[in-house]
Order: C-alpha cells, then sequence, then structure tokens
C-alpha cells in the first residue's frame, strides 16, 4: 500500500485528491500548512508527498528544503504557479515533478507511478556524521557515538534546519519563523529553551558546545 501525504491549505483541494488517490488504491493523510505537513511526515513516513508552494505559514520551497535533508523518496510540486522561476527552483531543491493545478486523475496518477519507479530502481545515501553525532534521515534516529538518542519532532525539526544551514549564522527571527511559524517570530526565549534541550541531547557538554554554537545578539551556527 502506497502512502500519500498532501500538503496544501486548500480543504478542497486536499478533499479531491483524496477522492481521486484512494480509489486506485492509495492511502491518503493530509496536512494544511508547512508546519504540520513536516510533522505528518516524520510521523507517518509516506511514499509520495503532493506539496503546494502556497502554505499560510511559510514558503512550499522552504518545506521542500526541511524534507530533501531526511525524505528520501518521492516529492511532486502541486501548484497554480507556472512561472519559470518557481519551476527551476522546486526541481533545484529537490523535488520529483512540477504538476500545474488544474491537473488530470490520469496524469496525476501517471506522474506518481513514473516517480515511484524512479525510486525503486536507485539506491539512497541516508546516513550522515557530524563528528560525534550520526544521524539516520530515512529512519529518523539519532546517535551520539553509536548509542541512540529520542528527539521530540520539535528537536527532530529544529536539528534538521541546523543541518540543512550547516556554517550559515541564523538569526532568532529566520530559526522561529521556519520551524514554528511567523506567530512566535519574536519569542526568542521560546527558541533558547529548544535549543538548551536540543544540545542537553547531542552535545558532550552542553555549556561548551562543539556542534550548535550561539551568536551573541543574532542567532545560532551549526558546526
Amino acid at each position: 500500500m502506497v502512502t500519500v501525504l498532501v500538503i496544501d491549505d486548500e480543504e478542497q483541494i486536499r478533499h479531491m485528491l483524496r477522492h481521486m488517490l484512494e480509489p486506485s488504491g492509495f492511502t491518503v493523510i493530509d496536512a494544511a500548512t508547512g508546519k504540520e505537513g513536516i510533522v505528518r511526515a516524520m510521523e507517518n513516513k509516506p511514499d509520495v508527498i503532493l506539496l503546494d508552494l502556497g502554505l499560510p505559514d511559510q514558503s512550499g520551497h522552504t518545506v521542500l528544503k526541511h524534507l530533501r535533508q531526511w525524505f528520501h523518496s518521492v516529492i511532486i510540486i502541486l501548484s497554480v504557479l507556472d512561472n519559470e522561476e518557481d519551476i527551476v527552483s522546486a526541481l533545484h531543491h529537490g523535488a520529483d515533478d512540477y504538476v500545474r493545478k488544474p491537473f488530470g486523475v490520469k496524469e496525476l496518477l501517471a506522474r506518481i507511478q513514473v516517480c515511484l519507479q524512479h525510486y525503486a530502481a536507485k539506491p539512497v545515501q541516508t546516513v550522515a556524521t557530524f563528528q560525534h553525532l550520526t544521524i539516520d534521515f530515512a529512519k529518523q534516529r539519532v546517535w551520539i557515538n553509536d548509542a541512540p538518542i529520542r528527539l521530540t519532532s520539535t528537536e527532530y525539526a529544529l536539528l534538521h534546519f541546523f543541518i540543512l544551514n550547516a556554517g550559515k549564522v541564523l538569526t532568532h527571527r529566520v530559526i522561529l519563523q521556519n520551524i514554528w511559524g511567523p506567530a512566535v517570530t519574536d519569542d526568542v526565549q521560546y527558541l533558547r529553551v529548544y535549543v538548551q534541550h536540543l544540545r542537553q541531547k547531542i552535545e558532550h557538554d552542553p555549556h561548551k558546545p562543539t556542534l550548535l554554537f550561539t551568536e551573541p545578539g543574532i542567532g545560532y551556527r551549526f558546526s
């Protein structure tokens, strides 16, 4: 059974896709925001993600970048945006296909099947190591010196965002907006608490970090 995650803020589109795909044997789950979509992807490990670019809390391009840090299966963009810049950007950041709305049932099913066949034919690299930290993005598992550790879904999303932007100085606002959405972009203390919890799990000494550094007055940087 192939599981499809639909990330789209329009309830009518989600309802339509469910009725399009379920008669063909797909299991369909959905999410209305980027944040919810990332969490659903982590929890359900779908085979296919259908992603809209016009999400209410963050850009679909940003969600795509998040997902591609650890999600190694099919991502197809479904969007009313048809300009070349959006298409090229989505494909460059890991989308397997780009389907313009409106679309037909047969066309979408065919594109999903072709993408699934491509993934079935190629191996993927899912494990990355940073000093003493090892991550299996496909299984969503993390180890410190070969000992498994447990992260909450938010801690995992936060770690992914830092890894995705390794070496870059990320401001508090940018981190908050990408992980929690625009409603909490000024709640720096909220972020500090999560960073402290994350450091306690991934650093040998949280007070002397070697992975996740504080940039005073600005934000954080993952080395």
